[in-house]
């Protein structure tokens, strides 16, 4: 009889493994309630208008520091400005102009633009990031450095932690969680580290406002029955959270 139930018990978890790779919907797991297994490899991308980076290059947003050149205009060159809270700035002969959610590209036609209805002939605008506060990551747990890190062009997973100064020496790497908001609706997904750097599945892109968590007690609170199940996970679980509530 001992035997008979150890094999049970076996066939359960394997049976139960097999169902999360799958990524097979259920309802209620883990420490968190209203969580639901998506079929699907990754997380669902931002809109433009949650992150402003969904597009490269980089999307301007409030509170960013440009510097602006106006070629061989030396009164209009060199011009420092910080992006307020409603998105504009203020330009010498031009006035207020409404940028945040633009490109550095689309500012620079746009001033070109404003520029030469106000008799400046063929103006040459350049627009250089001086400070970018915008559109950050946050990364917190068991690394080195937790805090906020700028997304400047493509960001993953890795480079996001690397920017931390690495995973601690007691890093649970089994136990990394990327959480996301995208329309209104919470994702989250659970990564090995160690798989991804093995090249079992790919490095995933990261974005502004998004939020990694390496082994800390919120991803376990969220994940643990997961966790008991599937230590080593070679693919990643993506989750839709509170959806049930809905």
């Amino acid at each position: 009889m001992r035997v008979a139930e150890v094999m049970r018990n076996c066939l359960t978890l394997f049976g139960l493994a097999l169902a999360l790779s799958a990524c097979a919907s259920t309802p209620d797991i883990g420490g968190a309630p209203n969580i639901e297994v998506l079929n699907a490899t990754e997380l669902p991308m931002p809109e433009r208008g949650e992150t402003f980076t969904i597009d490269r290059p980089y999307i301007v947003g409030p509170f960013d520091k440009l510097r602006i050149d106006v070629f061989g205009i030396p009164e209009l060159s060199d011009r420092k400005v910080q992006v307020d809270a409603s998105g504009r700035i203020s330009f010498p002969l031009i006035g207020a102009l409404t940028i945040a959610g633009s490109t550095p590209g689309e500012i620079e036609r746009l001033i070109e633009t404003k520029l030469a209805a106000s008799y400046v002939r063929n103006p040459q605008v350049s627009i250089n990031l001086e400070e970018t506060v915008s559109q950050v990551v946050t990364v917190e747990g068991q690394v080195k450095k937790p805090g906020l890190f700028p997304v400047v062009g493509r960001m993953t997973l890795l480079r996001a932690i690397a920017l931390s100064g690495g995973t601690d020496e007691f890093a649970k790497l089994n136990e990394v969680v990327i959480f996301r908001t995208v329309k209104g609706e919470q994702y989250a997904a659970l990564y090995n580290l160690k798989s991804i750097r093995l090249g079992a599945y790919q490095d995933p892109e990261v974005f502004a406002n998004d939020v990694v968590v390496v082994g800390e007690s919120r991803a376990r609170r969220v994940f643990k029955d997961f966790l008991q199940v599937l230590p080593a996970l070679s693919t990643p679980l993506i989750f839709a959270v509170d959806r049930l509530n809905r």
